[in-house]
């Protein structure tokens, strides 16, 4: 029988299909309204990004939908999903997309470490599921390095960079905390959606950026990256990076995290995988270590 410390997992990607496929030599509107119904998740953010990449102008309201499709991904994460994935009873979110953070959260998400280590102790909204991550991964478990943040140039580089939710709170207090005393890993990143959660819902969200031809919309995963070439009102070139592309990068942030997943431990990595959040399918398979 193999060992089980020499048991290590692989993911398994469902490729989506090319993109290009689908916009080149339409007119930029079509192709503008037809990239967000395609690609059904972050709508808002891949219509600004669609949009800006093709020269056209953005919609009345383009930044309160933007905040409102991301606040409102993190609230069903937070409290249904990743309750359902611990087995805990998920909370009650009120209808629309108002006030999300307060069911959510319970409270004020904490701005200190050791606030959060008080939180983790009580019934306050998502703590419970907090907490129950917290015992079912040990600090150093399931962790990143310290891996390079994502900038206007490595967004559109398939290498292993931070291009998540954490890499818009690095300096806040609760993750500087978190990654001294557990490492940057599922706590951590929870954490991250808590805190984006939070911010969304005030309206503090970075703008989308235009640099050396890239288009860069903050979205529910981390920062979306868009080029696009027009001539005569008709695609001609088109491509996309997206956070879940980091993600799977050889060596990113999923690789790094299954190889610290003891593999007694492997019974959660489903629950890891929801945690880090692809937007593709992804399946995980055990083999033997390489020699």
């Amino acid at each position: 029988m193999l060992d089980r410390a020499h048991i290590k997992l692989s993911p398994r990607v469902v490729p989506a299909p090319p993109v290009e496929q689908f916009v080149l030599g339409r007119s930029v509107e079509d192709a503008a309204e037809l990239l967000p119904r395609i690609f059904n998740l972050c709508r808002a953010a891949q219509m600004v990004a669609a949009r800006l990449s093709f020269g056209l102008a953005l919609p009345n309201g383009w930044k309160q939908d933007l905040c409102r499709d991301i606040a409102r991904d993190h609230a069903l994460k937070l409290a249904v999903m990743l309750p359902a994935k611990l087995g805990m009873a998920p909370l009650a979110l009120p209808p629309g997309n108002q006030h999300l953070s307060k069911p959510t959260l319970g409270a004020i998400f904490p701005k200190s470490g050791a606030a959060f280590e008080d939180y983790l102790k009580t019934e306050q909204g998502i703590a419970p599921y907090l907490r129950a991550v917290d015992q079912i991964f040990a600090p150093g478990e399931a962790v990143t390095d310290t891996l390079p943040t994502v900038t206007a140039v490595s967004a559109e580089r398939l290498a292993p960079v931070e291009n998540s939710l954490a890499a818009r709170h690095l300096d806040h207090p609760v993750l500087q905390y978190l990654e001294v005393t557990r490492g940057r890993g599922p706590l951590w990143r929870l954490a991250a959606r808590a805190l984006d959660l939070q911010a969304v819902e005030q309206g503090a969200l970075a703008d989308p950026l235009v640099v050396n031809g890239a288009v860069l919309v903050p979205a529910a995963r981390g920062l979306y990256a868009v080029r696009a070439e027009v001539q005569a009102g008709r695609v001609t070139a088109f491509r996309r990076f997206t956070p879940t592309d980091h993600l799977l990068a050889p060596g990113g942030i999923l690789a790094q995290s299954l190889a610290r997943l003891p593999a007694e431990k492997h019974s959660h990595a489903p629950l890891l995988l929801d945690i880090l959040d692809p937007c593709v399918p992804v399946s995980l398979q055990e083999g033997a270590q390489d020699a």
